[in-house]
């Protein structure tokens, strides 16, 4: 009895809060969308394609920094030496002083560099280019991966709205029913029991209903987040989950093709990443030219520091250098570790390969598995209906028990439900499959 009175407590509790909800809700911006058009919103706000989109800015200025290594090379330098005692050079004809001590030297000059070949830095370029395009590949497979969480909180939300309703439609049932043997319990047509059953299964409908209503809000709070909207926004949707079935029925499972699949494309561009890295290496052992232009302003050998009246000369200088690389020990060293990576990846590869197969295999299986079930789900429905129908008429005119009537009432109620989940778990195995095979 305490259990009944608790009920009865959170149904008027409920009944309170709900138009007060109601109200709150009918202020709340209504936003009516399409799968399409969550993927749209989405990847035009979600904070990840944003950042996925600033780092392929970011391999584009390495790519152009790249280049702009061959370019020629301008700076300035100036210095200022107090001589205290300057060098002496001493020869078989006497010694000479270079300049004068106590005394300070002005120099400025001016120097171009040109590298005429830098293997190294044609290697660069072609590895920012390669970089270039794995950060592309990445933000292609971060928009895989958003696109399949949009899918799938669509269809949870859809699949929550649609769970709603036959919890909703089950209590009004209950109530119906109860109203229906109450009355016939006041004319005495029916035992306090029956009453009694009738309310409990009304009571015990009612917290479906509010775990339902909370996890339709639960799912428009994920699929907001995930479309990048802040706003206090009430998300509606104009499907269901028996708009799919059609699709379910003529469904047709193709071949494993994993040529488009990020992870092994990734890897793949990772590997082509590792070949220019070791090509990159092997410039260390290759010469590099340059050429290089200085002129040069100087005043030698001032006891003073009145710059104006200094005596100043130029010079002028082109230099051409050759730089060749006779041993260093950590280029080996580089090229050993770099072939280790490489294998490493390699091997990578193959069980990236291996997993991804047996995920794309059961992504299908469980689609099958879903379409033949449908049909019994189906199947199961109509008769649930049809057992609920014959109970109603055989409890109306005393032929039937109330826990007959009860009993149908339940499983029609989930036959509903196992039916509409039928339905979801074949569309989440296909966002799945869509993600493995990369199909944006």
């Amino acid at each position: 009895m305490n259990l009944k009175k608790r009920l009865m407590t959170v149904v008027a509790v409920l009944a309170a809060i709900l138009p007060t909800a109601a109200k709150a809700q009918e202020s709340t911006p209504t936003m009516h969308i399409t799968l399409d058009k969550a993927i749209e919103l989405a990847l035009s706000e979600n904070p990840t394609m944003k950042v996925a989109e600033k780092e392929i800015e970011l391999k584009e200025v390495s790519k152009t920094e790249a280049w702009q290594n061959l370019l020629p090379t301008v700076s300035i330098n100036g210095t200022v030496a107090y001589n205290i005692k300057v060098a002496e050079i001493k020869t078989s004809m006497g010694s000479f002083k270079m300049g004068m001590d106590d005394s300070n030297t002005w120099n400025g000059a001016l120097q171009v560099a040109l590298p005429l070949y830098a293997p190294a830095v044609y290697q660069t370029m072609s590895l920012t280019k390669n970089d270039l395009q794995l950060a592309v590949e990445k933000s292609r497979g971060s928009k895989i991966d958003l696109i399949e969480q949009v899918t799938k909180a669509y269809y949870q939300l859809m699949l929550a709205q649609d769970s709603y309703n036959v919890l909703n439609e089950n209590y009004k049932l209950a109530e119906t029913n109860f109203n229906i043997v109450n009355a016939m319990y006041e004319q005495g047509l029916v035992s306090e029991y029956d009453k009694i059953s009738a309310e409990v299964q009304k009571n015990n409908a009612w917290p479906s209903v509010v775990s339902g209503k909370n996890a339709v809000e639960l799912a428009k709070l994920q699929l907001r987040v995930l479309m990048g909207i802040t706003a206090n926004v009430n998300l509606v949707i104009d499907d269901n989950l028996d708009n799919y079935v059609t699709e379910m029925v003529q469904a047709t499972n193709g071949e494993i093709d994993l040529a488009n699949n990020s992870s092994l494309r990734q890897i793949d561009l990772q590997g082509e990443l590792l070949n220019r890295q070791r090509k990159l290496l092997k410039t260390s052992f290759m010469p590099t030219i340059s050429l290089v232009g200085s002129y040069q302003y100087q005043s030698m050998s001032n006891t003073n520091w009145e710059v104006h009246n200094f005596n100043w000369s130029n010079a002028s200088s082109l230099t051409l250098s050759l730089s060749i690389p006779l041993y260093t020990a950590k280029n080996f060293t580089s090229l050993k570790s770099n072939k280790i990576q490489q294998y490493q990846l390699a091997e990578t590869r193959i069980n990236t390969e291996r997993m991804l197969r047996m995920q794309a295999q059961s992504y299908i299986d469980n689609m099958t598995a879903s379409a033949e079930q449908l049909e019994s789900s189906k199947k199961a429905v109509e008769l649930a209906e049809k057992g609920l129908e014959i109970s109603q008429k055989r409890y109306d005119v005393g032929k039937g028990t109330i826990l007959e009537l009860t009993n149908s009432q339940v499983t029609l109620t989930n036959t509903r439900l196992s039916y509409n989940n039928t339905i979801y778990d074949y569309l989440v195995a296909k966002s799945g499959l869509n993600k493995v095979l990369g199909k944006e």
